[in-house]
């Protein structure tokens, strides 16, 4: 399947075909599941959620939801990127709600290699610092979340923010060093 239908099937879906939902998620199946597998590698062993199981709970989320009008392939994953890191977010603060002491786990931005944060932080002040990061710039939070969320190059995270490569290269070097200096910092009481 072409680049160009794999946009359309997304564009139909996101004005509510969702039979061309089905199909789209039917021909990314492969990618959506490394997807959620770089998500899940740096969590706690054993967790409950597998990446095939991750991939449906974000398709579930993605068809009750609103979508936005994909613009294409990348546009789609990073959408799918950020709902599955919503799904483990959730996961989490439920994990940790239900266990004394918080019940935190590690999670590492990086795809088994040193993190550029430094250090791995539990999903939950992850995603804190993100959203802080967001009130501030959006556009450098969406850029970590496209980047080591989504797996995407830096190229695509260009197209995807309508931005230059070498903005998104400046803004992903500024954005981990404001992530690292609040993850180091702790959670605000």
């Amino acid at each position: 399947m072409t680049a160009d239908d794999i946009t359309a099937l997304a564009r139909a879906w996101a004005t509510g075909d969702r039979e061309a939902g089905e199909r789209l998620v039917g021909v990314l199946y492969d990618e959506l599941r490394r997807l959620a597998g770089r998500h899940l590698r740096g969590e706690r062993p054993g967790h409950t959620l597998s990446p095939t199981a991750l991939v449906h709970e974000a398709y579930l989320r993605l068809a009750r939801q609103g979508l936005p009008p994909f613009h294409d392939r990348a546009h789609f994953l990073g959408v799918t990127a950020h709902v599955m890191r919503q799904v483990l977010v959730d996961h989490a603060r439920r994990r940790r709600a239900g266990k004394r002491g918080g019940g935190l786990f590690p999670v590492s931005l990086a795809d088994g290699e040193a993190a550029p944060l430094g250090r791995s932080a539990d999903v939950a002040s992850l995603d804190e610092a993100l959203l802080a990061l967001a009130a501030r710039d959006a556009r450098k939070a969406r850029a970590i979340e496209l980047k080591y969320f989504g797996g995407l190059t830096a190229s695509e995270t260009a197209s995807v923010l309508q931005v230059s490569e070498r903005t998104v290269k400046r803004d992903l070097q500024m954005a981990e060093a404001w992530l690292h200096r609040e993850l180091r910092r702790g959670p605000r009481s």
